[in-house]
Parts: structure tokens; C-alpha cells; sequence
């Protein structure tokens, strides 16, 4: 990596400080974050709402276990932002083979329950190791930093939760006469057809609104986790120096 391409000023951080630097750079990005999240997370929502038939609950689960292959989308364009560069669909697409179908066993398998994944992802995909090489990695980054991955993913799950929450409330608020039983018999019967397509299609919107920021304060800690292995903001600084 071109240390002293990256746009982004580094110096050691604390772990959540480091989050919110992520969260800092969808800011700065928005418009290329959700063009590129958008179309991917609407072609995994039909193919979501196409399972309803087999199970009311399906769709929402379905959702649920692509999120880490969603995520690969987000991390794509995060590592170009970080150096200041734009990313189109078109980037996305030229990158597919790499950013969507690398890695997608484990992506969707072991990879779905890790409850510091935001912190890894970056490793797996950005680094090209392999092997006891990427354990080796992925162990030297989060060492000492596996309680910061779990508080971050915690964090989000209740933001995600909050978000999920509110839309159930907004359905009761519309359906006033039967707000006694709404949420018990949502719960019990998976509800209408319609319901069904409601709660998969509001989920789709929680993940479209807070995923980005996920996936991008992850990729902010593993950020912050090199500068303190391998002091990067101290050879940002000689280059600079350099170049004056």
C-alpha cells in the first residue's frame, strides 16, 4: 500500500475514535458509497422477496445472511476513498470478479458469525494472503482488539435494532384498531403476504442506512490497528518532509 497516497490524515487513535473517522468518510463519500450499496442491496432484496412463497420469515433471514457479501461492495469503496479516489458503478463492475465472488464460501460461512468481521474483512480481502499467512495476519491485527470488534458490532446491532423497532411502531401506529395483538400475531403467523413483504423491504432500507457506516468505522479500526503496528503516520510525516 502507497502510504503516502492515502488521503486521509493517520496518527494513533483510540479504537472508537478511529470509528468515528469511518464514519467521517461516508460522509465525505456518500454519494459513491450508497451508488454503488444501492444496486447490490436491490438485487439481494428481490432475490429476498422471491423466497416469501417458502416461508413468511425468509425473506428478512435471507437478507440478514448476505450482509457480509453486501459488505465486500462497501469495503471496495472505502479502500479507493481512502486514497481520494472516486468510485462509479462502473468500478464496481470492472471489480466484480474480485470484490463479489472472491472468498464467497467463507464470506457467507464461518466468516457471517464473526462478531469482529468489520475489523477482519479488510485483511481478507485487501491484503491477497493466504493460508497460515492470513491467520497469522488476521491474529497479530486483532490482538489485544477483540473486545473494540465485538463493542462496535454491539453497537450497531442496537442501532440496527432501534431502527427495526421504529418501523414495528410505525406499522402499529398505522393500524391503531388492532394495536393490542399486531406485534404477537406478526410474530406468530409470519402476518400476510403483505407484512411479510413490509418487514423484508424495511429491513432492506435499516441496512441501507447503516451498513455503510458499519462496515466503513471496521475498516477505519483496522486502519488505526496498522498505524500502531507498522507507524504509519510517522512515514506519512518523512514523506511529506521529503517532498517540501
Amino acid at each position: 500500500m502507497q502510504v503516502d497516497a492515502l488521503a486521509v490524515n493517520l496518527r494513533p487513535r483510540g479504537m472508537m475514535e478511529a470509528g468515528d473517522l469511518g464514519v467521517r468518510l461516508v460522509q465525505q463519500h456518500a454519494r459513491d458509497v450508497w451508488t454503488c450499496f444501492t444496486p447490490v442491496l436491490l438485487v439481494v432484496l428481490l432475490l429476498a422477496l422471491s423466497t416469501v412463497e417458502i416461508a413468511p420469515w425468509l425473506p428478512a433471514t435471507v437478507i440478514f445472511c448476505l450482509k457480509p457479501w453486501m459488505d465486500r461492495t462497501l469495503l471496495f469503496v472505502m479502500s479507493r476513498a481512502v486514497f481520494g479516489e472516486r468510485t462509479r458503478l462502473s468500478d464496481l463492475w470492472d471489480a466484480q470478479r474480485s470484490v463479489w465472488w472472491g472468498q464467497l464460501i467463507g464470506t457467507l460461512t464461518l466468516r457471517r458469525l464473526s462478531p469482529w468481521r468489520a475489523m477482519t474483512q479488510p485483511v481478507y480481502q485487501l491484503e491477497g494472503q493466504r493460508g497460515a499467512a492470513l491467520g497469522k495476519r488476521r491474529r497479530q491485527l486483532m490482538k489485544g482488539k477483540h473486545g473494540s470488534g465485538m463493542a462496535l458490532q454491539g453497537a450497531f446491532n442496537q442501532l440496527e435494532m432501534i431502527f427495526i423497532l421504529s418501523l414495528v411502531v410505525l406499522g402499529v401506529l398505522f393500524n391503531p384498531s388492532e394495536h393490542g395483538n399486531f406485534i404477537w400475531q406478526w410474530m406468530e403467523d409470519g402476518g400476510t403476504l403483505a407484512e411479510s413483504l413490509f418487514s423484508a423491504t424495511g429491513y432492506a432500507l435499516v441496512v441501507l442506512a447503516v451498513e455503510p457506516f458499519y462496515v466503513a468505522a471496521g475498516f477505519a479500526m483496522y486502519l488505526n490497528r496498522r498505524v500502531e503496528l507498522e507507524a504509519w503516520d510517522i512515514e506519512q510525516e518523512f514523506r511529506r518532509a521529503f517532498q517540501a
